[in-house]
């Protein structure tokens, strides 16, 4: 019995017994006991998970992919979550505990999977997997970047991010168009902001939004004073800021107001 991918779950199966093994050894294992991995498929991953000195949970939205793990992953059976990991909310099964997150995530929800990372953060000290590799480079971009973006900044904010290698699309059935990049996100020993953190997210969005303008005319709805605005941050456009450089723009914001 195999499980047949379907596009319009992004589903590319991974095919390679040592990328496997090396995305699986991403994890450090330090500062929980229990993993989540994100769409497992056939486990290629999840065999190599399960080999680890920790609690592993998987979610999988495809009823097919959940009925070939039960048949051959017998052990794992009570801990498989037959759900949609944008829908699930992870208390349902971890409580309040932590845990880290692991997978070959689908492209075409992978950046959601990131935020809703970033909204339980305080739970999830650990985080890697694979992405297009577009995406990933984005993700641990450093300012004066094209690339470097909202998702840089909001993640790093918080997290350690690091890029660690590249896959080729020939060890995925189906093969994707593109290739793939693994991450490892470890989150900050002082993950709070000195700012108000959900002002923080506005403006970083805010000043993205708009990224050819200078931040004195994407942050024009914040009606900030004069004296303000006269700060010579206000010249910049956002990929010249550093991810503090937005902490300390975001608390003057506040301030200002």
């Amino acid at each position: 019995m195999s499980v047949k991918a379907k596009k319009f779950l992004g589903q590319h199966f991974l095919n390679d017994e040592s990328i496997a093994d090396k995305i699986a050894n991403t994890l450090s294992l330090e500062g929980y006991k229990q993993v989540l991995e994100i769409g497992p498929g056939m486990g290629v991953l999840t065999k190599y998970i399960l080999r680890k000195p920790v609690i592993t949970h998987v979610i999988e939205v495809d009823p097919e992919s959940v009925e070939y793990l039960k048949v051959n992953f017998l052990s794992l059976a009570p801990r498989i979550i037959q759900n949609d990991v944008l829908k699930y909310d992870y208390k349902d099964t971890f409580g309040s505990a932590s845990f880290a997150i692991i997978g070959n995530f689908p492209y075409n929800i992978s950046t959601q999977i990131v935020f809703k990372t970033l909204e339980n953060r305080h739970q999830i000290p650990e985080f890697s997997g694979m992405f297009q590799k577009e995406v990933a480079q984005r993700i641990c971009e450093k300012e004066g970047s094209k690339v470097y973006g909202i998702l840089s900044v909001l993640v790093q904010a918080f997290y350690d991010a690091e890029y660690l290698f590249t896959v080729p699309p020939s060890v995925f059935v189906p093969p994707p168009k593109v290739e793939s990049g693994v991450l490892r996100l470890k989150r900050k020993a002082d993950y709070s902001l000195i700012c108000d953190e959900q002002l923080f997210f506005k403006v970083v969005k805010s000043a993205f939004q708009q990224r050819r303008k200078t931040l004195r005319n994407s942050l024009k709805s914040y009606n900030l004073s004069d004296n303000l605005k006269a700060n010579t941050i206000f010249d910049k456009r956002p990929e010249q800021l550093s991810v503090d450089a937005f902490v300390e723009l975001t608390k003057s914001i506040e301030t200002d107001n």
